[in-house]
Order: structure tokens, then C-alpha cells, then sequence
């Protein structure tokens, strides 16, 4: 059982070591809280992460809230949450100080362009754990790219998506239950 100060301890690692914003984080918390710690199974994960994102408010946050109260209650999560936060907001505090003066500088714009395809693939690297772990296969496959197409290509609004993959699991289930009811 995880202890309020080893998850203040993992989520100071996580948020001292991403780069990227909340979807960056998700490798690093899984390799730290399911691989290393096991203190979730892949599967815990995954629900965690998928309510994380339902709900509002940032993402990192919630997520770290979310695994820290599931740990050890009220504690684990305000320790979950000063860890995960802690450092990037010393570095956010001492971007704002200092941009004005940076914010013309070749090296300083160098060193972020170089950061962007990192975050891209820190990004990237977690969607395709998760359809792993969500059983994601060739023939549903297509959900998700449709989805992302909508969304990327037509504009479509993700809660329509969202609506409309809720009304679609709804009735295949209906469907499912009903056949699996007459063999």
C-alpha cells in the first residue's frame, strides 16, 4: 500500500520530469504507479484516466487526485496533487518572469522547437498503451479513426462524439444481449 509520502515523491518526479502538459504525463505515470509501484493494475489505470479526462478542470490534476484518494483518501490526494503541480509551477513562475526577456532569444526558441516532436511522440506513445489495454482491434479500429477524422478533419464537436459513440454502445450492447438471449 502506497504511502502519502512515496506518492508525494512519484508525483514530484512525474510533474518535475514532463514536459508537455497533462498527456505527456501518462507514460511516466504508468511506468512509476503501475510498473514500478504497482499500485494500480492496467486496467485501474486506464478507468482512472478515462474519468480524469471526463472531468473538469486539468487534466494532470485530476488525474493525480484521482489516484491519490483511490490510494490513501483525502491525504493521498493533496499529496498526490502538490507533487504533481509543485515544480511546474515554480517553472511556469520563473518562465513569466524572465519571457519578456526571453522571448527574442534565437537559443530559447531553439531549445522549445527542439522540445515540440519529444512532446509529440510523448503524446503518441501513450494512445497506442491505451488501445492496447482498451482491446482495440482491427476490426473496431475504425471507431476511433472516424472519431479523429470528424473531430481533426470536419470540425465536428468531441462531445458529438461522444454523444453519438454512447447511443452506438447502447444499442450494440442491446444487440449483443439479444443474441447472445436466443442462442
Amino acid at each position: 500500500m502506497a504511502k502519502t509520502h512515496e506518492l508525494f515523491w512519484s508525483f514530484f518526479k512525474i510533474g518535475t520530469f514532463t514536459i508537455g502538459g497533462g498527456y505527456a504525463m501518462i507514460p511516466l505515470m504508468e511506468k512509476e504507479l503501475v510498473d514500478r509501484r504497482e499500485w494500480l493494475t492496467k486496467e485501474e489505470f486506464l478507468d482512472i484516466l478515462a474519468v480524469s479526462q471526463a472531468l473538469p478542470g486539468i487534466f494532470a490534476v485530476n488525474m493525480a487526485a484521482s489516484i491519490g484518494f483511490r490510494l490513501r483518501k483525502v491525504r493521498g490526494a493533496v499529496a498526490s496533487i502538490v507533487g504533481n503541480i509543485l515544480v511546474p509551477v515554480l517553472i511556469i513562475l520563473g518562465f513569466a518572469t524572465c519571457f519578456r526577456f526571453l522571448k527574442d532569444n534565437p537559443v530559447f526558441e531553439a531549445i522549445f522547437k527542439g522540445i515540440r516532436p519529444a512532446v509529440v511522440a510523448l503524446i503518441a506513445a501513450p494512445v497506442f498503451n491505451m488501445a492496447k489495454t482498451a482491446k482495440v482491434s482491427w476490426r473496431n479500429v475504425w471507431i476511433p479513426v472516424v472519431a479523429a477524422g470528424l473531430i481533426y478533419l470536419v470540425g465536428v464537436s468531441p462531445i458529438w462524439i461522444i454523444i453519438a459513440t454512447i447511443i452506438g454502445g447502447f444499442f450494440y450492447g442491446r444487440l449483443k444481449n439479444r443474441k447472445e438471449a436466443d442462442a
